[in-house]
């Protein structure tokens, strides 16, 4: 795979693949700029070199029809704001004023397409194949910078690179990324722990066995850990799990045990009712019928914590509560910030524990803070990804 630095791009146009997919308000502004600034050391390099540049991303889900809420144009106002120069934003992402547009760009200036998922056919390339050839006769060279995509072959990202031949690589940001899983996952300073939250076991089935493959440790949290503790005949109440998991469940912790891998559950979990009366009680007491999980409780806190000081490398994915609810976020919140404390390489992989890290203020703690939940946790999984073959 090439990297940014080994393409040549002095007076070229460049077609850079970002990950502008940012989360907005009901009036249009974005509410958290991460992605955007994440990608300005590659869009800065590109404009020093003497290139210019064709920008494009995709926003929110408007499932091929074009909807004004999830124009890119606040994105191209705050990079302007950022880079302290005019952005053009097009119209649309192909058809011939775009590429007249594209084509009279002169070094330094930078236009966005607008949102490529306006066309049905970047989320399913096999729709109109000739969508991705429309995009790629905008410039001289592709650069992927959008790592939190790179698990999915749409057009922009998979498809198009063919018409790059020797004229393609990865961004500062994609190589970043890469680098820091890579760091973990083939040579990790142990003993080296990994935390994993969320919802659902089926939606991280594939990355838990693989982490038990290389972990010391395996700290379970978040909803996915009521599907454990049903499988350990636990009384749940009311909490999300996963009934068709459960053998699964079990059979994770048998495979744990064998293969010597420390697998730690919640001591004790903060319990709500309808009535929104909530109380912390005992996880292997049970919960009653009416109550649900939504926090680890603090006995866990500090159990996490204290085996937290252990580790030499950690990853985490996944909240371990309903962190987006001020009442119910302090164990995620406690355990980030005893997790960003440690003098080991921290990771976080993406998704919505780095909306916990920003919450809990420590992104500036932790050695990094993945911008592609879903692509880092394939990556971990598979050890690779559609996007990085295609590069």
């Amino acid at each position: 795979m090439k990297t940014l630095k080994e393409l040549e791009v002095k007076n070229k146009r460049i077609l850079l693949r970002v990950d502008f997919n940012v989360p907005l308000d009901k009036e249009g502004h974005i509410i958290d700029t991460t992605r955007i600034d994440a990608a300005l050391p590659t869009i800065q390099y590109i404009l020093e070199q003497g290139a210019s540049l064709i920008l494009m991303s995709h926003l929110g889900k408007p499932k091929g029809t074009r909807q004004s809420r999830y124009s890119l144009a606040p994105c191209a106002d705050y990079l302007a704001k950022r880079l302290h120069l005019p952005i053009t934003m097009a119209k649309d992402c192909i058809g011939t004023e775009v590429e007249k547009k594209s084509h009279e760009l002169k070094p330094g200036e930078v236009i966005l397409l607008e949102n490529l998922r306006f066309h049905s056919a970047e989320e399913k390339p096999e729709l109109d194949p000739s969508f991705a050839k429309q995009l790629a006769v905008l410039a001289d060279l592709y650069v992927n910078d959008a790592f939190g995509t790179a698990h999915r072959k749409h057009s922009s990202t998979y498809t198009i690179t063919q018409y790059f031949p020797q004229r393609k690589a990865a961004g500062f940001l994609f190589e970043k990324e890469l680098q820091f899983l890579n760091k973990i996952l083939h040579n990790p300073k142990r003993p080296f722990y990994a935390l994993v939250g969320g919802a659902k076991i089926s939606s991280k089935l594939g990355v838990l066995y693989s982490l038990l493959e290389k972990v010391d440790a395996l700290f379970i949290g978040g909803a996915m850990a009521y599907t454990f503790m049903a499988a350990k005949k636990i009384a749940i109440g009311k909490s999300f799990f996963e009934p068709s998991l459960v053998t699964e469940a079990l059979a994770i912790c048998k495979k744990a045990a064998v293969i010597g891998v420390e697998l730690l559950l919640p001591l004790d979990v903060v319990v709500t009712t309808s009535a929104h009366k909530s109380r912390i009680v005992l996880a292997e007491k049970g919960f009653a019928q009416d109550e649900e999980g939504v926090d680890i409780g603090p006995k866990t806190v500090d159990f996490y914590s204290k085996k937290l000081q252990e580790a030499k490398t950690l990853f985490w994915n996944g909240p371990f509560g309903k962190y987006e609810d001020e009442a119910f976020a302090k164990g995620t919140i406690a355990l980030l910030k005893c997790f960003a404390a440690q003098k080991a390489t921290t990771v976080i992989g993406g998704g919505d524990l780095v909306a916990a890290a920003m919450k809990a203020h420590i992104e500036a703690n932790v050695s990094h803070l993945s911008t592609g939940g879903g692509a880092s946790l394939e990556y971990i999984e598979k050890g690779t990804l559609p996007a990085l073959e295609a590069l």
